[in-house]
């Protein structure tokens, strides 16, 4: 069974953050505040999965058909987004993942659209691509794809990175990802051939338990894994509701090797929750000013390291 048809593709991942720099030998792209997927396209269909290789066809039926967009049978790998203004909303776009009724969906869908911005091809044709070159794979891309308002083709930039960087930073965009442009696709692999230069605006957290301050204040403990240890990294408490604490499922049992300062009320959770914590960036290894953010599902807990 081929990659296709097996559906058994998994996504290269990035491993490590930088900052900004220029090279001719790598290209530089704009960070999507999206959804990471893997498109599977031939002429009857589209199939979606995210990285943990869950289908999300449902949640988003306005890209059904952007098969049609595809000059054959392949597999790209992009971002789902949802734009306000022109600009990535990660927010409007978690709100849709979280919906299950499907007359909301339709009514979400139609209210703010998402669109599909692709930036490589590892399939086409019954061939594999992975092993190609990322300049070839690109140029493949762009034969592939006709784009419409719910597809496109991510554009990039070749050896400048910290003008694109600047550009994002003014737009109040994520940031971006340097990539270099020989390098292959290593399916479910970190590798430094990819390298992220995020804006420290908000950052990925663990959620392992949290502390009930008042009637309708919660704060949670935050964390992330170092060598398969969880870590203590503080406390959010501004943006947490009732109802983000009850998607927690309790265990009773502290995480950490040993009890963090300040969390002897704490009511420990299942640590596979990821959460985006928005926060003042500053030079001091704490939290200034954090806000909590939302529930990420396209992110596992193994992703969020130090």
């Amino acid at each position: 069974m081929d990659l296709f048809s097996g559906r058994g593709a998994s996504p290269m991942l990035i491993a490590s953050q930088e900052k900004a720099f220029d090279d001719p030998d790598w290209i530089y792209e704009l960070k999507l505040d999206g959804i990471r997927a893997l498109a599977y396209l031939d002429r009857s269909m589209a199939d979606f999965r995210n990285k943990r290789n869950l289908k999300i066809n449902d949640r988003f039926p306005e890209l059904a058909q952007i098969y049609k967009q595809a000059a054959g049978k392949c597999i790209l790998d992009g971002e789902i987004v949802v734009l306000k203004n022109d600009v990535p909303d990660f927010y409007a776009l978690q709100k849709r993942t979280l919906l299950t009724d499907k007359f909301r969906i339709e009514l979400e869908s139609s209210r703010f659209p998402a669109a599909f911005v692709a930036f490589d091809c590892l399939y086409r044709e019954e061939k594999e691509l992975i092993w190609e070159p990322l300049t070839a794979r690109k140029q493949i891309l762009q034969e592939l794809v006709r784009e419409t308002g719910r597809i496109a083709v991510s554009r990039y930039s070749e050896g400048r990175g910290t003008a694109l960087y600047h550009a994002a930073e003014q737009q109040e965009l994520e940031g971006i990802v340097a990539k270099r442009k020989a390098s292959i696709y290593r399916m479910g692999k970190r590798s430094r051939d990819w390298i992220k230069c995020k804006r420290m605006a908000d950052e990925e957290f663990i959620v392992a338990g949290y502390i009930q301050k008042g009637k309708h204040t919660f704060s949670l403990v935050l964390a992330k894994y170092r060598k398969g240890t969880l870590v203590y990294k503080g406390h959010v408490t501004s943006g947490v509701t009732r109802d983000a604490v009850e998607e927690l499922d309790v265990t009773g049992e502290n995480p950490f090797h040993l009890l963090p300062a300040r969390n002897e009320q704490a009511v420990w959770v299942y640590p596979d929750h990821v959460c985006v914590v928005e926060y003042m960036p500053n030079t001091i290894q704490v939290l200034r000013q954090p806000v909590f953010k939302g529930y990420r599902l396209d992110v596992t807990p193994q992703e969020v390291v130090i």
